[in-house]
């Protein structure tokens, strides 16, 4: 079943040089944005659950590197006050008994 589509607000940029496209290939514009839609969708991979899952992994791998990196930053940070507070106090919080800030 064919389907009519709409775009809007295409650059006046855009529109000329898809004109130009289709003239310089010997179609009308609507022939040449067809031809386009076509390649495009030939080269979309087919969507399935294996595809969608593995697109999954690909991302939690690299969410996990992300949170590693987050997680590396807050301890830098946790160190560096530790440091400050022991050049401040001369000891470090987590030594002394009495210190109302615990790690």
């Amino acid at each position: 079943m064919a389907a009519n589509l709409t775009i809007k607000n295409v650059p006046d940029e855009v529109v000329r040089a898809l004109r130009m496209r289709a003239a310089y290939n010997q179609r009308t514009l609507q022939e040449e944005l067809l031809f386009i839609l076509k390649e495009v969708a030939k080269e979309q991979p087919e969507v399935s659950l294996d595809s969608l899952l593995a697109r999954a992994e690909r991302r939690k791998i690299a969410l996990d590197e992300a949170a590693s990196r987050v997680r590396a930053a807050q301890e830098a940070e946790k160190e560096k006050a530790a440091q400050q507070f022991e050049s401040l106090f001369g000891k470090s919080p987590d030594t002394d008994p009495n210190s109302p800030i615990s790690t």
